[in-house]
């Protein structure tokens, strides 16, 4: 009897192993299934982007407030149903999150070569690397094997994204809340070295805050009015807004961060010291970030059984 149990213990832990290894996400996790994925994902970025450099900032952001409503599971994507009212139309994406055709394109070409294989949570998170990559940016193995979800939810949405008015210990934080740590954020808040920013966002900042440049405020007001002209744009760094680099960190130092949440980043607080650093080492910023990207890539994922292989990104199965 004893050795029948010891057998039973036994064979259990290896299918709980078994499970877990099965759950983990790879870098070759589609090799056997799709193994021109890579490409056909990369090359229809290098389209994109050639067409419009600020598309790359476009589908980074698309990817920030997926992962961090619900794991990186694609819900963003999603339209609205009878069924639920999706995260497209909460407060942080409505009339801002852009570059969904783009991630349709991407994912018509990946079904023409290897049908209902890959994911929309995987097609994005490749493409929001290759965007990186290709405006001179750190590349990095993305890990795969996520599912898609089959729902949204708006209000988790509005309540999970960090905003543009956050305040340093609100945006620690939320970061925190993900699993990711205040270098992380440092680090991942560098997205903002592309795309841009609407004015409704970062009126607030050059009217009123004092951790503001003058100069750079007053440039800042000539498109951005006190009142009316909200989806003004503006680029999120002053210096070079269609590269990837650590400009803005040189901009924070110099006040002259565009968004209040950015600029919380160099006031006198914790993540000072790691702001200058970044700011006279691209080096650094560029490996601290791929290590963030990463592990956002991995906050609670849909794998094994959970969730659909979307054939459609907008809408589930």
């Amino acid at each position: 009897m004893a050795s029948l149990m010891q057998t039973l213990v036994a064979l259990s832990l290896l299918s709980l192993f078994v499970c877990d290894v099965h759950g983990q996400l790879s870098s070759t996790f589609y090799a056997g299934t799709c193994p021109n994925l890579q490409q056909i994902v990369r090359s229809t970025m290098a389209q994109a982007v050639n067409k419009e450099p600020r598309m790359a900032a476009s589908i980074l952001r698309l990817f920030f407030h997926d992962c961090f409503v619900n794991g990186c599971d694609a819900s963003i994507l999603l339209d609205d149903t009878a069924a639920f009212t999706g995260e497209k139309n909460a407060s942080p994406n409505r009339n801002s999150a852009r570059g969904y055709e783009v991630i349709d394109a991407i994912k018509s070409n990946v079904e023409a070569a290897c049908r209902a294989t890959v994911s929309c949570a995987d097609v994005l998170a490749l493409a929001a690397r290759d965007g990186v990559a290709l405006l001179g940016g750190p590349t990095w193995a993305v890990q795969l094997g996520r599912r898609d979800a089959r729902t949204a939810s708006r209000s988790d949405a509005n309540s999970n994204l960090p905003g543009p008015s956050s305040g340093l210990s609100t945006l620690i934080s939320s970061f925190a809340a993900k699993g990711l740590n205040a270098r992380d954020m440092t680090a991942l808040s560098g997205a903002h070295t592309i795309g841009q920013a609407q004015c409704g966002n970062f009126r607030s900042h050059i009217y009123n805050d004092a951790n503001v440049n003058s100069s750079f405020a007053a440039l800042r007001k000539r498109n951005c009015p006190s009142s009316g002209g909200d989806g003004n744009l503006a680029p999120l760094d002053l210096e070079t807004p269609n590269r990837f680099d650590n400009g803005y960190y040189r901009d924070l130092v110099a006040k002259k961060g565009l968004l209040h949440s950015d600029q919380e980043l160099f006031n006198g607080g914790s993540q000072d010291s790691l702001v200058r650093q970044y700011s006279v080492n691209n080096a650094a910023f560029s490996r601290d970030f791929a290590a963030a990207m990463v592990k956002m890539g991995a906050i609670s994922p849909l794998t094994g059984n959970r969730g659909e292989i979307r054939l459609n990104c907008r809408k589930a199965n």
